[in-house]
């Protein structure tokens, strides 16, 4: 069988890659019926050379492959018919912009497996950049309240290497009396928490955070039981709210009244209680003065989340008053982080860690009938143009209904 590293051609560019040189090499030595091959790019992160070096043939016509292997979506026009191909398609929760990339693959034959249905059979992901959208994403939160406060000027994420590199501009800072509130336990809120770890912020249990004010920096990390409740008044179940959330409400408005700063680093579900809403930001006690929406949900759970901001302008402000968008150093404001691509700010580190998982989890289904039924999971279209009996649900998405 033979795979391509395949060249990220989507606008803006994204440096990722699946693999490095050294994991790629790794594949190669763990599975020598494997025949690996790279599509030539100017942008990646690892240069052409770098592969070269390993002994990897580079080339422009990855056309003879079977399985091709990226990060972002294929433009229609780029997409080889019958073909096996790995990437985020931005498609399984019917995003109205890919519909056509969803047709098109299924017009061309393709088998589709998209990274984020690479998962356990409990439904749980095998694969991601979360824990790299984590650690941006903290970092950003920070940088954003050193330059609205005058307190340090701390660089882009970009313009430094990797994470070493990050770690050591933190050590430089020295963060007010604050108190911070991290929603979710995944790996996006465990990068975060890796951040404010390293920063050596005092972790609090809830009772005491809720309760006490802080002579230094603390945070509170809350699961999904601490910040949404039973509407009924009985005690809840994270595996049932997982299930059905429709029975609960939010319970974030305590956290809301005793923190300054929150990094939203919870996976929202469908038909979840909001986080809080615009009229709870109006709320005199609302304390919260600057978000990092990490989860980056749209007119979602987190309601001052009112656009995407990008990696060349990350902040804005939204003004709860008249729920618009301000400068996100104005008076009054509560300072958003709304990246909603941080992991491309990393993409060094964040392939490296990639790879590691990929070469975990999905090359060995190749290679030994798939005995962990992840390939069966995760393929979304078939070779005869039909979605698989998982994703029959987007049929009325692909009919344009």
């Amino acid at each position: 069988m033979k795979f391509a590293i395949i060249k990220e051609r989507k606008n803006p560019p994204d440096r990722r890659v699946v693999f490095s040189p050294e994991k790629l090499a790794e594949a190669r030595a763990q599975f020598p019926q494997a025949e690996f091959v790279v599509e030539s790019s100017d942008i990646r992160v690892f240069s052409d050379d770098a592969y070269r070096a390993q002994g990897f043939t580079v080339t422009d016509d990855v056309s003879d492959c079977d399985v091709m292997i990226g990060v972002k979506e294929v433009p229609l026009d780029a997409l080889i018919p019958s073909k096996k191909y790995f990437y985020f398609s931005h498609t399984i929760k019917k995003q109205p912009y890919n519909r056509k990339l969803l047709v098109d693959m299924l017009n061309k034959h393709i088998e589709m497996y998209d990274h984020e249905t690479i998962v356990k059979q409990s439904g749980a992901r095998l694969i991601g950049f979360g824990r790299y959208a984590g650690l941006v994403g903290a970092y950003n939160g920070f940088r954003a309240l050193g330059l609205r406060d005058g307190l340090f000027e701390l660089p882009k994420v970009e313009h430094l290497a990797d994470l070493d590199e990050v770690k050591t501009e933190l050590d430089k800072i020295t963060l007010p009396n604050i108190k911070i509130v991290l929603t979710g336990t995944g790996k996006v809120a465990l990068g975060a928490k890796e951040i404010l770890d390293h920063l050596q912020i005092k972790q609090v249990s809830d009772a005491l955070y809720l309760t006490s004010q802080f002579t230094e920096p603390v945070y509170v990390m809350a699961d999904v039981m601490e910040y949404a409740k039973r509407k009924d008044g009985k005690v809840g179940d994270k595996y049932a709210f997982y299930k059905d959330p429709s029975g609960y409400e939010s319970n974030f408005m305590p956290y809301a009244k005793e923190s300054d700063v929150f990094i939203a680093g919870h996976f929202y579900g469908d038909g979840a209680p909001f986080i809080f809403t615009r009229e709870d930001a109006k709320h005199p006690d609302f304390r919260i003065n600057l978000v990092a929406d990490i989860s980056c949900d749209i007119d979602g759970p987190v309601a001052s989340t009112i656009r995407p901001s990008t990696i060349a302008d990350p902040f804005y402000g939204y003004d709860p008053m008249s729920e618009s968008e301000v400068a996100f150093d104005a008076k009054g404001a509560i300072t958003m982080m709304t990246v909603d691509n941080l992991p491309c700010e990393l993409p060094k580190d964040a392939s490296e860690g990639f790879g590691e998982m990929f070469l975990e989890h999905v090359i060995p289904a190749f290679f030994n009938d798939d005995q962990r039924g992840i390939l069966k999971r995760a393929k979304i279209t078939t070779p005869d143009g039909q979605l698989t009996e998982r994703f029959k649900y987007l049929q009325d998405y692909v009919d344009g209904n």
